[in-house]
This record gives structure tokens, C-alpha cells and sequence, in this order.
């Protein structure tokens, strides 16, 4: 923590106190309300990957509009508990949004999505036409 020193009053830098990572309870949970996504591109797809681990797939919401796919979860989790006149109410809630420009070479129709040991994964096939197209011989004519 870095120290503010006014009229002889010490004053603790409140921006550095608020703005640093275990404001949040560290940076990795605070990095845990946006999941980590991992985009590779081959010559027939992207695979899109996200690291969601602890959820179900009927956890997913996950939706195509405009060349925009969405991909968000929320789970809320509630328990209450009554035991030698003392009661207990625990509650929870985590939930996620990410967003993806798709571009215009995807076929939406073909995408394909898993979930698997906590990872979301979708193949974003491309469309036929943008394909790379083999090589081939141009004969000169006469």
C-alpha cells in the first residue's frame, strides 16, 4: 500500500487499495466470472473452447443472432438448514455472458457444440465457398 502525506496527515493511496487484484478475492476469481476461451482455426473450422468446469450442460444457454454467438450460464444454488434452534440460509450465485462476433465464412447451420470434463466446445465449421480450393494446372491455349 502506497502512503498519501498531506499537512502532516498520513493517508493510505485508496485507488491502489481498491483497484488491486485481491480486491475481488483474488484475481482468480474475479477472472472466474469471465471463463477462458481458447479460439484455433484449421483449414475446415474454428474450435472455440471455454474452461466452465462444475456446471451441467443443461447449464448453457446459447444462442446465434446477427453473425453473434452468445454463450452464457447462471446458476443459483440455496440451502437453509434448522438445527438445535439456530437456523442457517446459505445461498449462491455465479453467472457468465461471452460474446463472439462470428465471421461471414461460418455456416451457422453446421456448428456443433460439446461439454466435456468442463470444457464447452463448438466447431464452427466454414462455409464450402471459402475453403481453400486445391491446387490445379492452367493450360495456356493457343
Amino acid at each position: 500500500m502506497s502512503i498519501i502525506r498531506r499537512n502532516n496527515l498520513v493517508f493510505p493511496d485508496l485507488m491502489n487499495e481498491i483497484f488491486k487484484p485481491d480486491w475481488f478475492g483474488g484475481l482468480e476469481n474475479y477472472r472466474g466470472t469471465f471463463p477462458p476461451v481458447n479460439i484455433l482455426e484449421n483449414e475446415t473450422s474454428f474450435e472455440l473452447e471455454l474452461s466452465v468446469p462444475g456446471r451441467k450442460k443443461e447449464d448453457f444457454n446459447i444462442e446465434i443472432d446477427e453473425q453473434v454467438l452468445t454463450i452464457s450460464s447462471e446458476i443459483k444454488k440455496e440451502e437453509e438448514a434448522t438445527e438445535d434452534g439456530y437456523s442457517r440460509k446459505e445461498f449462491s450465485y455465479t453467472s457468465f455472458k461471452r460474446a463472439f462476433t462470428l465471421p461471414e465464412t461460418i455456416d451457422e447451420e453446421g456448428i456443433k457444440a460439446s461439454y466435456d470434463n468442463g470444457i464447452l466446445k463448438f466447431t464452427l465449421p466454414k462455409k464450402e465457398e471459402s475453403l481453400p480450393k486445391p491446387k490445379r494446372l492452367i493450360e495456356i491455349g493457343k
